[in-house]
């Protein structure tokens, strides 16, 4: 079987910097825009521009993210030739391998890719925000006979130290790219968006396997293939795209949704975002709610009033109770009176009667300032805030929480409160 370009979706991180929201889920399986998740996207932009194989490189936590994926119906990648194939580290003689790089979990799938003995590979990440015809980006690394395209665009001088930069003369050829340098010499980076020539790509992972045990793209591969003068070409994209690896962009993202004129739009119909979704019955709002500038996926009963956020299906919004600028997963309950402000409260949340989250000053977090710093605090799945409680901002809340938790009824700014889960 033939496929003259396949797709590799690279899918296996943990994505610690989402903090709580991480903990039992892989990054790509987290929740976005409401009713996504954010594998979501680069799984339909494969289909929307053509490609019918993609294989799923899962590792960190993939129980949910391999139910998500199932057989690919949702994405129309339930084929016979072709379609979805999920793939995760496997014993190798007497031993078994855990992907220790983005050019390692390649590696160890090489037998897959030469099944269907594509000319091209696509390399993509299945945590990214964006959507993208890869087809005029495999065209252009079909003219110019490249034998690396990797997808790029402009950031600003600091974002840039957070990626691979490049550096290309007027036809796009790069002269050089560095790993997150701290002083860029430019601020064209790389979007983890990769075509390559297959055949060289083989040889390169072969090569670079026996000299680094965790393989990666940005750190081993691609400098290799410039340093042995290997023809690699900027395809430059100019839309929407977002890393949404942080709490901070996380949030951001989410809120980009839900702009009078959206900075990225799940509404066109052109390009449509598929999913694999529980049925939910439509969404109520009664005459005494409040909603505006939010977006309400359905399954929602909405009694109180929501300014700014981004609900799930599911959701309860009691009389009464207030929700602003923050981000509601799937069957959350919000009771009478509480009030919630610039918080993401994970899947199965309830907040108690009275309670108030997300007040008080930016006070940075105690449990990981690296991952809570933007105020934005964070409740982990299936917890319950008991009633008449006040929380603070950069707060993280998760497991079996009682009033005896919180002292005189309060958790300040920056401390957190994560106890055990019980068993069920």
């Amino acid at each position: 079987m033939k496929k003259e370009v396949i797709a590799m979706l690279l899918a296996g991180g943990q994505g610690s910097r989402l903090g709580e929201l991480t903990r039992k889920n892989a990054k790509p399986a987290v929740t976005f825009g409401g009713k996504y998740k954010i594998i979501d996207f680069s799984m339909s932009n494969c289909i929307n521009s053509g490609i019918d194989t993609v294989g799923v490189l899962t590792q960190y936590q993939p129980l949910l993210l391999n139910k998500h994926i199932g057989i690919g119906i949702p994405w129309d990648l339930d084929r016979r030739s072709g379609g979805v194939t999920v793939l995760t580290p496997h014993l190798k003689g007497e031993s078994g391998e855990w992907f220790t790089g983005t050019a390692n979990a390649i590696f160890q799938h090489m037998a897959y890719i030469d099944s269907y003995n594509p000319e091209y590979i696509l390399v993509i990440s299945g945590d990214h925000v964006y959507k993208m015809d890869y087809s005029p980006m495999i065209n252009f690394h079909k003219k110019n006979n490249a034998d690396a395209t990797i997808g790029v665009m402009q950031v600003s001088y600091e974002e840039a130290k957070s990626f691979g930069t490049l550096v290309c003369d007027e036809n796009f050829k790069i002269n050089l790219f560095e790993e997150k340098p701290p002083e860029p010499k430019s601020t064209l980076v790389s979007m983890g968006v990769y075509v390559f020539t297959w055949s060289v790509l083989k040889d390169a992972l072969i090569k670079d396997h026996t000299i680094h045990a965790d393989s990666d793209f940005g750190k081993h591969i691609i400098p290799n293939l410039l340093d042995e003068k290997c023809d690699l070409y900027a395809f430059t994209f100019d839309s929407y795209w977002k890393d949404v690896g942080t709490i901070d962009s996380y949030f951001s993202a989410n809120m980009d949704l839900i702009k009078t004129i959206p900075d990225f739009n799940l509404y066109e119909t052109f390009w449509s975002i598929y999913t694999d979704g529980d049925n939910y019955a439509p969404s109520y709002c009664s005459t005494e709610s409040d909603v505006r500038s939010s977006l309400i996926s359905e399954g929602c009963e909405i009694e109180g009033t929501i300014h700014n956020s981004v609900l799930s299906p599911g959701v309860l919004v009691e009389s009464g109770a207030i929700v602003r600028d923050s981000i509601i997963m799937k069957n959350c309950v919000i009771k009478k009176g509480s009030f919630v402000e610039g918080c993401i409260l994970d899947e199965g949340v309830i907040v108690g009667e009275g309670a108030r989250l997300g007040l008080g000053e930016n006070i940075p977090s105690k449990h990981n300032p690296k991952v809570y710093y933007s105020g934005i605090t964070v409740i982990g799945e299936n917890t319950t805030i008991p009633p008449n409680i006040t929380v603070g901002k950069n707060c993280v809340i998760s497991g079996a929480t009682t009033p005896e938790d919180y002292k005189s009824g309060l958790l300040d700014s920056g401390e957190y409160l994560i106890k055990e889960e019980v068993a069920p």
